[in-house]
This record gives structure tokens, C-alpha cells and sequence, in this order.
């Protein structure tokens, strides 16, 4: 222990390899901004650590596994008559920038949005015979631009939280959780409990539901007979990798699929675990039957197999849902 406290390093984090320090300044450069998806109630365990060609790797599978996908006319005979004739959903969400929301959405060489979430729902709207319409706002003006109308749906990795489900309704469309990454000469190889986070910096988005678990368990230290964690915020999840490589934060708490896609893009770092998983859905407003044609929707996906491939297409198999449902139980 150091004396005030926190864990020893073993290793010095300043001193990056060449390579190590061009392929995170390549991935950050790459990010302007996170996809604003943080706030999941977020899935499951992934390699502690990868080689640097295999970490350092920064290619996009480019596999199509939609365009094939067929409408089925009874799903689409469940949404609104106006949205059947209108022929197109409007989608609230965040823009996506760079690569850093990835694997759920990120740019593409050429600028196009792709990403797990892309795929998803450019999947139900094959299969409901719509088109999206995308429409941007941020994080926290989806929700409220489901409810007063402004979108017809809202994606933005939201996990389904009993205050959420008061007043919209979640189509569940895969599992996300609460996860771990730290760099790879931390002292720590996993993360099971809080207590585990005793006496490091840990860093975090505001707002999120991986605020409300750190704020709760903020006297779980004490109670141990351990020095407290520390908590940084940051909007953007880039200075986060960075701290992350010049031993300004020592733990990154954040959702599960692009924790463990870090840990497999982002040179020494490595996935410490999960606490936690929930799960997360497209989300409506109140008592609207676009709610249970999506959920449909992604259930017929299942049965045909389309959504077990977009899953393999980004790596993370594992973490969907065995069946969508509308307003699913919820621990928050």
C-alpha cells in the first residue's frame, strides 16, 4: 500500500510502448465525443488481457447481416395506422462519433454510422417493413422526447429502471451490465464487489446508473475498515482511456459491451468483470403498441437466427436476450 492509502502500482502506466501510445492517440482522435450511452443498467466476462497487434486492432467487421432480412406484413399490421402509412419510425437518439461507443454505434472510416445497435434496429425495421427516421438529440432529452411526442421510439442503450418504466415503455433488445477496465499492470486482475474499488480512482459517467451504484455504495469502504474509492466524471469517454494510460484514473466503471470491446481495441488494458447486468430496450411511449410490435419483432429476428449473427458479427456473443419482452421486472 502507498501512504495515503491506495493500492501500489507494480508498473509505471506514464511509460506507454511507441505503439501503444500511437494506437490510443489513433483511437482518441477517433473520438469526439462518446455515443452518450452510458446510462445502461447494462453483460458477462471477457479476456483479461490481449496481445498489443491483437489489442492495438482498430478494423470494423463489415459483414451485411440485414439487407437480407424479410418484412413480415402480420408484425407490421401492429403498429399505428398512420406509422403503416406514413411507412417510417421516428428514432430519437445520440450521434455517434469516432469509434468510442462502439460496439454499440461508432463511424466507420468513410463517416457511416455503424454498430450492434445500427444493425438492431435497421433489423426490427426490415422485418416491421419501416424505415427510421434518426433524429438527434442527447442522452438526457430522449426519454423526454419520447414521452412528449417528439419520437415515436428512443435508442440510446437505456437500461429499464422501474422510475424509466414509469413513464415509457422498454421493448427489451439485448442485455447490458455494470463492468470493470483498468490498465493492465493494475495490482487488481477482477472487480466483484465495490469493495474491490477501495483506495483507487475510479471514473464514470454523471448522470448514469453507474453513478447511482457508486454514490450508494459509497460507505462500503469505510465499513470494511478500507480507504474509500474516489469518483471522477466525465461526459466523454475518451480522457477516461487516457487516464486510464497516464495513471490519472485507475478503474473505468461503465457498461459491459463497450468495456469489453475496449479491452480488446485499447493497448494495455484489461476487462476486470461484472457486477451487475439489465436489461436494456428501445423505449416508447406509455401504452403505445409500437412497443410490443418492436418486441415481436426482435423475437421473430431470434427464431430466424438474424439476431444471433448481428451479435457474432460484433463480437460479443452471449449478451442478447433468449426472448424480448415489454416492461421487463427491474433491480433499480
Amino acid at each position: 500500500m502507498t501512504t495515503d492509502g491506495r493500492p501500489a502500482r507494480h508498473v509505471s502506466r506514464t511509460a506507454l510502448t511507441a505503439t501503444g501510445a500511437a494506437a490510443v492517440l489513433a483511437l482518441l482522435t477517433a473520438c469526439g465525443s462518446s455515443s452518450g450511452s452510458a446510462d445502461t443498467a447494462p453483460a458477462g466476462g471477457a479476456p483479461s488481457a490481449k496481445s498489443p497487434s491483437a489489442a492495438a486492432s482498430t478494423a470494423l467487421p463489415t459483414e451485411d447481416v440485414v439487407s437480407g432480412i424479410q418484412a413480415d406484413p402480420a408484425l407490421k399490421a401492429e403498429l399505428p395506422k398512420a406509422i403503416q402509412t406514413r411507412g417510417s419510425l421516428i428514432l430519437g437518439t445520440s450521434r455517434v462519433v469516432g469509434t468510442s461507443g462502439l460496439p454499440h454505434g461508432g463511424q466507420d472510416p468513410s463517416g457511416k454510422t455503424v454498430g450492434l445497435d445500427i444493425d438492431l434496429r435497421d433489423a426490427i425495421g426490415k422485418v416491421l417493413g419501416v424505415t427510421w427516421d434518426v433524429q438527434y438529440g442527447t442522452f438526457p432529452t430522449v426519454i423526454p422526447g419520447v414521452q412528449n411526442g417528439k419520437y415515436d421510439v428512443g435508442q440510446d442503450n437505456f437500461g429499464a429502471t422501474k422510475t424509466r418504466e414509469e413513464v415509457v415503455d422498454f421493448a427489451t433488445y439485448l442485455n447490458d451490465g455494470q463492468s470493470f477496465l483498468g490498465p493492465k499492470d493494475l495490482p487488481a486482475d477482477s472487480v466483484t464487489s465495490l469493495t474491490d474499488l477501495c483506495g483507487y480512482n475510479v471514473a464514470t459517467s454523471p448522470g448514469s446508473t453507474f453513478q447511482q451504484i457508486l454514490t450508494d455504495g459509497a460507505g462500503k469502504c469505510a465499513a470494511a475498515g478500507k480507504k474509500p474509492y474516489k469518483v471522477q466524471y466525465f461526459a466523454d469517454t475518451a480522457p477516461i482511456i487516457l487516464g486510464l494510460q497516464n495513471g490519472k484514473v485507475d478503474i473505468y466503471f461503465g457498461p459491459t459491451l463497450g468495456l469489453k470491446y475496449d479491452a480488446t481495441h485499447v493497448p494495455n488494458t484489461k476487462y476486470l468483470g461484472e457486477i451487475s447486468t439489465t436489461p436494456v430496450g428501445f423505449v416508447t411511449a406509455k401504452n403505445s403498441p409500437i412497443a410490443k410490435a418492436i418486441s415481436d419483432a426482435v423475437n421473430k429476428l431470434i427464431a430466424t437466427g438474424d439476431y444471433a449473427r448481428i451479435f457474432t458479427k460484433w463480437g460479443v456473443p452471449g449478451t442478447g436476450v433468449s426472448s424480448s419482452v415489454v416492461n421487463p421486472p427491474t433491480t433499480f
